[in-house]
Order: C-alpha cells, then sequence, then structure tokens
C-alpha cells in the first residue's frame, strides 16, 4: 500500500526546472533577474547522510549518483511511470517482474519503460558521473577548488574566478530565469553583478546532490552580518568547475544545518571589502 501511495504520487507530481530547461542562455548580464515563482523549480538535496549506516561502498557510490543533479535534473524530462521503473531497477535494485507487481502492470511495459528512460537519460546526462570525477581528486585538490571559488567572489577577483572555469562553463540561479553559458558570458555576469553590485560575501562549505558545495551570505550595507543568499553547487569536469547553480532561497539554510547569519570576515571594514571596478 505504501508503494502504491509513493508511486501515484510520483505519477502526479509536477515536473520541476533548471533554468537551463525553459529558455536560451542569455549572452550578457541581465541586471533586472526577477524571480520566476509560476515555475516549480529543482532544488539542492543535502547529502550529508548518504555515507551514514551499514551499507556497502558501492551502495553509498550508486546512493550519491542517484542524486545528483545532472540525473535528477534529467529524470524531470521523464513520465512518471518511466521515472519510478528507472529508480526502482537502477538505483534500488528491484527486477522488472518486481517493479511490475508494485505498478500493476506487466514485465514488458516496466523494460519498456526502462528502455525509453534510458534513451533520454543518455542523452542529458554526462558519461562521467560526479563521484568518477570525485574520486580522481584527492580531497586537498577539491579544497583548493571549493576555496578558490569561495575567496575569488570575497574578493572581487574575476580572474581568479575565471582561472576555476571550463570554456564552456554554466552559471543558473533559479528561482531567476536566466543563465549564462561559455567563459564570456559567465565571464560578463559575474564581473557585472555577484563581484561588483551585490555587496560582501562570505561562505560556508558543505556538499549538496553528491557534489561540492557552498552556503553563499550577502551583506548588502555596510555594516551587520551577512545573510543567507544562495547554496551554490558547483559541477565540475577534471580539476575545473564546468556548471555553478546557485540555488537562491534562504529557506534551504536550515535544511543544510547551515547557520542563519555569519558576522563580518577577519579584518573587513565596515564598508565591505574594497572592489575594483569590471
Amino acid at each position: 500500500m505504501a508503494t502504491r501511495t509513493c508511486l501515484d504520487i510520483l505519477a502526479g507530481r509536477r515536473r520541476r526546472a533548471l533554468p537551463v530547461d525553459l529558455g536560451p542562455a542569455s549572452e550578457r548580464a541581465v541586471p533586472d533577474n526577477r524571480p520566476a515563482h509560476h515555475v516549480a523549480w529543482l532544488g539542492p538535496y543535502p547529502d550529508a547522510g548518504l555515507a551514514a549506516g551499514p551499507a556497502a561502498p558501492d551502495v553509498r557510490y550508486e546512493q550519491r549518483e542517484a542524486v545528483e543533479l545532472a540525473f535528477v535534473a534529467a529524470l524531470q524530462h521523464l513520465a512518471g511511470n518511466q521515472r519510478a521503473a528507472l529508480l526502482l531497477f537502477d538505483v534500488l535494485g528491484f527486477s522488472a517482474a518486481e517493479i511490475a507487481a508494485m505498478m500493476d502492470t506487466s514485465t514488458t511495459s516496466v523494460n519498456s519503460a526502462l528502455a525509453r528512460a534510458r534513451r533520454v537519460l543518455a542523452e542529458r546526462v554526462p558519461a562521467a558521473s560526479q563521484q568518477r570525477t570525485l574520486r580522481k581528486l584527492d580531497d586537498a585538490r577539491l579544497r583548493d577548488i571549493v576555496t578558490g571559488y569561495a575567496t575569488a567572489l570575497e574578493n572581487g577577483d574575476a580572474d581568479a574566478l575565471i582561472a576555476l572555469l571550463t570554456e564552456d562553463v554554466t552559471w543558473s540561479m533559479p528561482p531567476m530565469p536566466h543563465w549564462y553559458r561559455g567563459l564570456d558570458a559567465v565571464a560578463d555576469f559575474a564581473r557585472e553583478v555577484p563581484l561588483t553590485r551585490c555587496g560582501s560575501w562570505r561562505h560556508l562549505p558543505t556538499s549538496a546532490n553528491g557534489q561540492p558545495a557552498v552556503g553563499s551570505y550577502l551583506r548588502r550595507g555596510g555594516t551587520g552580518p551577512h545573510l543567507p543568499w544562495s547554496i551554490d553547487v558547483l559541477t565540475l569536469r577534471g580539476a575545473r568547475i564546468a556548471e555553478i547553480t546557485s540555488f537562491v532561497a534562504v529557506t534551504h539554510f536550515p535544511v543544510f544545518g547551515l547557520p542563519d547569519a555569519l558576522p563580518p570576515g577577519p579584518g573587513e571594514p565596515a564598508g565591505g571589502p574594497r572592489r575594483d571596478p569590471p
């Protein structure tokens, strides 16, 4: 009964989107990028508990692959029965016959749903998962990348930020509908908005969707604490950042166990860090 209820919810749930699903990338920074509240946006998944418990290493690895941002985003393009069949078969390890019994359908229908789902995923999910990428990076190098990203934003250093990115990098900020693709467009956005117009940044490292992430805190005025702004999930290719997905919402922070404010950084002047003009 519980399984049937979950499957019914899954089949009827609205698909969730990222900005890249809704329209073309912007070539230049969009200053008036207002939230699109009519869209059911995908959110970040706090994965702090995924490695806990007695599960074997290969099972924990599969669990983390199943919450990666690219995989979860691709699932949104599947019909409910395809999504359910794929998760039950590939992630949870049920057989096609067992899934058919759960979904009150035939094994043939389950296999057909699995085939269609895999065709969609093959088009949308990178061949190398984030788990494979992260396993090739030692912990020190991964910390350097995350720290470099946070430090570049806190120092207003566009060159340092750009040096961390791939040529085809994307940056999106749900619930803001605009997004950017390519080094030129992302650099233009970074210089015009987060590095110049926003204010003073501070960051705390975290992890989301089985990927490195930071909690970004913003202080708009010259004094006072830094307040929650976004959870920035970093998708890596090799040792560079290929995607930045900044989930903008105060409500994400308690779920990640992050504080509701940060004090000014050590030695930070009352007016915030110095920012050179772009």
